[in-house]
């Protein structure tokens, strides 16, 4: 397997040295590993954050928000994304229930909720071909049109984390370990 490198600000080219300084500082002095491996290509890097932030932004709540990004973990069975967004939903206050239920791919709690994980779900699957209903029926639980578009901004985002740990085998860095994940467990 090839291996790929873990960048730190001393190592990294000049053009990753402020996405690694600015990761730094978002997350308290920590480095995470997934962006000490984006560093390698300052683009990708660049895009994963900026991806983040429009996201962020997004007309999605921060619950829904995490709905989407563990949706999209599970269903590509990433084992750093899923630990990572377990402690940050956790840390921004999704509920318990929700999170424990979004790990193992089980119907959610909330039927709000569960219509954007079904949604979300869909999208991933079928690659954005859903058919019509699937859209009615996301609008009937209350949503908008601009939640539809908005579900792929963050299955975007998402792409890049998971696939990049999937070819790098990112380990986990230890804040979410005690999150560990897989697929076969889940």
């Amino acid at each position: 397997m090839v291996e790929f490198t873990r960048y730190t600000a001393e190592t990294a080219s000049a053009e990753a040295k402020p996405l690694i300084e600015a990761s730094q500082m978002r997350f308290g002095g920590m480095l995470p590993y997934l962006h000490a491996v984006l560093a390698e290509s300052p683009v990708l890097y660049q895009a994963y954050g900026q991806l983040n932030d429009l996201f962020s932004a997004s007309s999605l709540s921060t619950d829904e928000r995490h709905v989407v990004w563990l949706t999209i973990n599970v269903y590509h069975s990433c084992h750093y994304c899923v630990p990572a967004h377990t402690f940050l939903a956790l840390k921004d206050g999704v509920s318990e229930d929700v999170v424990d239920a979004l790990r193992a791919g089980q119907t959610l709690p909330d039927a709000r909720l569960e219509a954007l994980r079904q949604f979300t779900l869909s999208v991933t699957e079928k690659r954005g071909e859903v058919d019509a209903g699937e859209i009615d029926a996301f609008l009937a639980a209350g949503f908008t049109k601009r939640n539809v578009f908005d579900v792929i901004l963050g299955l975007s985002h998402k792409v890049i984390s998971n696939y990049v740990n999937h070819i790098a085998d990112t380990p986990v860095d230890a804040p979410f370990a005690k999150f560990d994940w897989n697929k076969d467990a889940a």
